[in-house]
Parts: structure tokens; C-alpha cells; sequence
């Protein structure tokens, strides 16, 4: 029996590599031509209180199956827009007497966030989603609001060298509709995202409860959620 053995094992490894390695389980077709998708979702509280295993991740992977989906997630509420974007210029310029200090400290944590979520891999296609303006619209600074998101909205797609990337933004809700500053900043949400050429917005209305309040309710969140998805999977099958 040990005389068999040997043999097997001596005439196995006579066997060239070559042929051993042919009969290797070969890799699916979805996995061999399976592309990489990165989704980022950034912004303020109401982003922070999305959560995408539940709500947007099931929904991507199912329009992409066989691809490898990366979901990306990096939301700090109350905070305005300018810890996104340090690019602000004219009249909002750090510089200015009086003017808010500039820091863009959040932007370089969400793309640190990024890089290591990727993991050395280049995105096939990219899609942000935006969910934020909250903090802008309450303290009166919708002035630098337009470019700031349209300043955001370019340094990701410099940043991750994806100038396709697809835009999805979250129109504030009805909270305080009405009010100068916050009816200013929902305006320019839809402007920016309608006259991007990879660009739409999502409504969010309907999803902070009947005393329309600052923030989505429970349900409300899993559907902004998938609303999100929904219009990015949109966004990049007509990129075809």
C-alpha cells in the first residue's frame, strides 16, 4: 500500500504545472468582467442617520450583481458645507475681515476614508451622493452655497480622477420652507444637480414625519436610502 502511494505521488508530480494548473476551477464569467463601483455618500446629520446596509447597499448590489461594490459612508451633522470645500474665493475668502475660517477638514477625512475603502483598486465608476445644506440654510450663508457644492462636487471627481462621476443630491426638506436662506439652498441643489450633465437630486419632503421636522424619521431614512441608490444606479446606466 505504501508502494502505491509513493507511486501516485511520484507520478502526480511528474504531471508539468501547466497541466495541473488547467485543471484549476476557472473564475466565473460575472467575476472575470466584473467591474469596480464606488458609491460615497457624504453630508450632515440627515446623511449620517442613513444607514446603507439596509437601505442603499442592497439596492446597488442588486443592479451591479457580479461587480465588486464599494459603499463609502462619512456624514458629520451640523456642520456647514465649508469643512468640505476649501476652495471658497471673492468676498468669502478666508481672508476677508470677518470672514469664517476655511478648513476643508472633512473633505480630507472622506477621501482618507476612501482611499483605504479601495484599497489600491481604480473604480470603474464612481457615484456621490449629497446630503447636506442644513447648517448653511440656518445661518444665513446660502450666499457661497452654489459654489461651494459645485467646488466639492469638481475636487471629488479631480481627487479620484472619475470626471463621469455621477452626482446624486439630496434636496433639504420641507423644514423650514419658506425662509429665505433655506428656500435659497434648496434652489441651488436643484440648479447644480440639474445642470450637471451626470447630475439629479432626490426629493426628501415626504420623509421627515407630519410636524416636518429636521430630520427624517426612522422610515424615512432607509428610504432616502434607497432613493439615493435608485437615482445613482439610474445615473450610470445611462453612462453606458
Amino acid at each position: 500500500m505504501k508502494f502505491l502511494l509513493s507511486a501516485c505521488t511520484f507520478a502526480l508530480l511528474l504531471v508539468p504545472p501547466a497541466l495541473r494548473a488547467a485543471d484549476a476551477p476557472k473564475p466565473t464569467a460575472a467575476a472575470a468582467a466584473g467591474k469596480v463601483r464606488l458609491f460615497v455618500l457624504s453630508g450632515q446629520s440627515n446623511m449620517q442617520g442613513v444607514n446603507p446596509d439596509t437601505s442603499f447597499t442592497p439596492v446597488v448590489k442588486q443592479a451591479f450583481p457580479g461587480d465588486d461594490v464599494i459603499v463609502v459612508l462619512h456624514a458629520v451633522g451640523g456642520v456647514p458645507i465649508r469643512q468640505w470645500w476649501k476652495g471658497r474665493t471673492g468676498p468669502h475668502d478666508a481672508s476677508a475681515a470677518g470672514a469664517e475660517k476655511l478648513t476643508g477638514d472633512l473633505y480630507d477625512a472622506l477621501m482618507a476614508k476612501v482611499k483605504t475603502a479601495l484599497a489600491g483598486k481604480t473604480p470603474d465608476t464612481v457615484a456621490f451622493a449629497w446630503m447636506q445644506g442644513e447648517r448653511d440654510a440656518k445661518t444665513a450663508l446660502s450666499a457661497s452655497y452654489e459654489e461651494a457644492l459645485k467646488g466639492l462636487i469638481k475636487a471629488v471627481r479631480d481627487d479620484l480622477k472619475r470626471p463621469d462621476t455621477a452626482v446624486v443630491i439630496g434636496r433639504l426638506s420641507d423644514h423650514l420652507k419658506g425662509q429665505e436662506h433655506w428656500d435659497a439652498v434648496r434652489a441651488i441643489q436643484e440648479k447644480v444637480a440639474t445642470q450637471d450633465a451626470r447630475g439629479a437630486w432626490v426629493d426628501s419632503d415626504d420623509l421627515n414625519g407630519e410636524k416636518n421636522d429636521l430630520h427624517c424619521t426612522k422610515e424615512g431614512f432607509v428610504e432616502l436610502g434607497r432613493r439615493f441608490a435608485a437615482k445613482a444606479v439610474e445615473l450610470l446606466a445611462k453612462a453606458k
